[in-house]
């Protein structure tokens, strides 16, 4: 008979729009696509699409991208915040009348909502912990935007396996870097102008590692027999430079499916008590990092 249903009326009577908002901070990393992947595959499953923004790390992007999403009926959203993001009254509002939000990787501990995220403290002190093992005595902390929660935790995971064994550090052994290429550069340039050169890097993450690494080597140092180089979240690029780059694993698909289920089980339950998921990780040692013995 030629009879199609209306999309929209069916969606009314369902009193829901069947759409979710996924908004992220950038696509430069694989981090957060690797993520999506995983959002899609639970949601998918469940009748719903996946509409998905980025605020390339600015606040006002994310949080027009947030608005319109919600203008748009969204079942729910999905949220890595921006680097740029302190204002939060917009996102206490909608955890005030019980909108079904989920934060993922980047979040703030004055939000009560429920959150997937990496134990960034325990795995920055692990990766700390390798260079100390492998004799390094000058350890910097190239770290992300200090403001960013997860930078805070790399810092004190840094500092804590420094204390563990004995090694007195002065306070311009971290220095916030950021998430860039280019920062990463900018920063070890500067190290090496003031001749103040460290034996070990633990860097945010893998970019910042690739800035430092050519930087490095343009200046004719040796990785790793004069600098160990360690990176972050493993991206798809470190085993492509050389020496392939030590970097930590991150589950970026689990976080990916988790938070698409805390959120599902939000939409059917608004007054749920917010959970927080802490996710393991693993380091994959690489070249960069392991240390000529002299013989």
């Amino acid at each position: 008979m030629g009879y199609h249903p209306n999309p929209i009326a069916k969606k009314l009577i369902q009193k829901k729009t069947l759409n979710i908002g996924v908004v992220v901070p950038e696509f430069i990393n694989a981090f957060f696509p690797e993520v999506i992947i995983g959002i899609q595959d639970v949601l998918i499953k469940k009748g719903y699409q996946v509409l998905i923004v980025q605020s390339n790390e600015c606040f006002e992007t994310e949080l027009k991208n947030v608005q319109s999403l919600e203008e748009n009926m969204v079942d729910g959203l999905i949220i890595s915040l921006s680097r740029e993001t302190k204002n939060l009254d917009y996102y206490k509002s909608l955890i005030d009348q019980n909108y079904p939000i989920i934060f993922f990787n980047r979040y703030n501990e004055d939000l009560s909502a429920s959150k997937v995220i990496f134990d960034d403290f325990k795995w920055s002190f692990f990766v700390s912990e390798h260079l100390i093992k492998q004799g390094c005595k000058k350890i910097f902390h190239f770290s992300a935007y200090n403001h960013l929660l997860l930078a805070r935790n790399r810092i004190k995971g840094f500092k804590k396996a420094l204390d563990k064994y004995g090694i007195k550090y002065d306070k311009d052994w971290i220095t916030e870097t950021g998430l860039f290429v280019e920062e990463g550069e900018q920063v070890m340039q500067g190290l090496i102008e003031k001749d103040n050169i460290p034996d070990g890097i633990v860097c945010a993450n893998d970019k910042t590692a690739f800035g430092a690494m050519r930087e490095i080597k343009k200046n004719g140092l040796s990785i790793p027999t004069d600098i160990a180089l360690t990176g972050f979240s493993e991206s798809p690029l470190v085993e492509l430079v050389d020496p392939p780059l030590t970097s930590v694993i991150q589950p970026t698909h689990e976080m990916g499916e988790i938070a698409a289920k805390l959120l599902l089980k939000k939409i059917e339950n608004e007054h749920m008590t917010p959970e927080t998921v802490i996710l393991n990780g693993t380091l994959n040692v690489r070249a960069s990092s392991l240390k000529v013995k002299s013989q």
